[in-house]
């Protein structure tokens, strides 16, 4: 079910809501770029679970309007004003890769709200100390993060141009992407079903513009706004020790800095991996035990 939600300054935000009307809540803050249509769980699995899933565009992405010089951390506003128009007093969240800062920002601003955190294959914030942020990165991100940091102008020039292109064809950025995927994650996009869910997550996140893709990359090299040390709830921390789009060693960093966080880092998965996972970690954010349950940790992955 799609719809529109408006926040205190007038912006509107595009919803989607998926899976059991009476489920338990959970919300998914999908990657970069993406939109409310990203990969998730099929319905019948999240009825199955009994979750009720609410995703939305972020601004400038897809029909969201768009928030010019957004923090990771605005996300905390925007998802307070979709929970109190739906009626939701608490929630877990899950972010997948772009949506990971963002679901860290949940967990650290809201947590009178939510009750767990999911973050798979997540970067750490560009000024993590001790971390060498650009090690073991594909050179396409590097490009576009150094450019953030150092010619933002160029950099939303450049995806601009990118965006229009992957509009008129979003089989575009699968294809872009295929020459620096790891076998782990050939195999994951080799499958139909997940291919027809990115081409659809992207044709809408850029169905309108690329400011969503440009604010995202800009806010991932600025400060959060947020401090990880202040998360109180639980947080399980998912990565693909392959992954060459954020590396592994991002989630390693901020494991070290959360309290109370859970690791688990797969040897054999890479970053799409993570899709694979998510009815998984599903199960643990609904979950009442402090611990994952062990099918999550060491699950095959191909």
């Amino acid at each position: 079910m799609r719809t529109d939600v408006y926040t205190g300054d007038g912006r509107r935000l595009a919803v989607e809501i998926t899976g059991d009307p009476q489920g338990s809540p959970v919300f998914s803050l999908h990657g970069t770029p993406g939109s409310r249509l990203g990969p998730t769980p099929r319905p019948m699995q999240l009825y199955h679970q009994q979750v009720r899933l609410i995703s939305y565009d972020r601004p400038g992405y897809g029909r969201s309007d768009r928030l010019p010089d957004r923090q990771v951390a605005h996300v905390s506003g925007d998802v307070t004003a979709i929970a109190d128009a739906l009626g939701i007093d608490r929630f877990a969240v899950v972010g997948r890769s772009g949506g990971g800062p963002h679901a860290l920002a949940c967990a650290a601003l809201l947590p009178e709200r939510v009750t767990r955190a999911a973050v798979l294959v997540s970067l750490a914030p560009r000024e993590a100390d001790g971390l060498d942020w650009f090690a073991g990165m594909a050179a396409s991100n590097v490009h576009e993060y150094a450019q953030a940091i150092t010619r933002p102008d160029q950099l939303a020039a450049s995806l601009r141009k990118r965006s229009v292109a992957i509009r008129a064809d979003p089989h575009q950025l699968l294809s872009q992407l295929r020459r620096e995927l790891t076998d782990s994650d050939r195999h994951v996009v080799a499958d139909a079903r997940i291919r027809a869910m990115l081409t659809a997550n992207y044709r809408e996140a850029l169905s309108v513009s690329a400011d969503g893709w440009v604010d995202d990359a800009l806010s991932f090299c600025a400060p959060w706004g947020f401090s990880l040390d202040s998360i109180s709830v639980p947080v399980l921390l998912w990565h693909g020790e392959q992954d060459v789009f954020s590396p592994a060693s991002h989630t390693r960093w901020l494991a070290d800095r959360i309290p109370g966080g859970t690791v688990v880092l797969h040897p054999r998965a890479a970053h799409f991996a993570s899709l694979r996972v998510m009815p998984d970690i599903v199960t643990w954010l609904l979950s009442r035990r402090q611990q994952p349950v062990p099918e999550i940790m060491w699950r095959l992955i191909r």
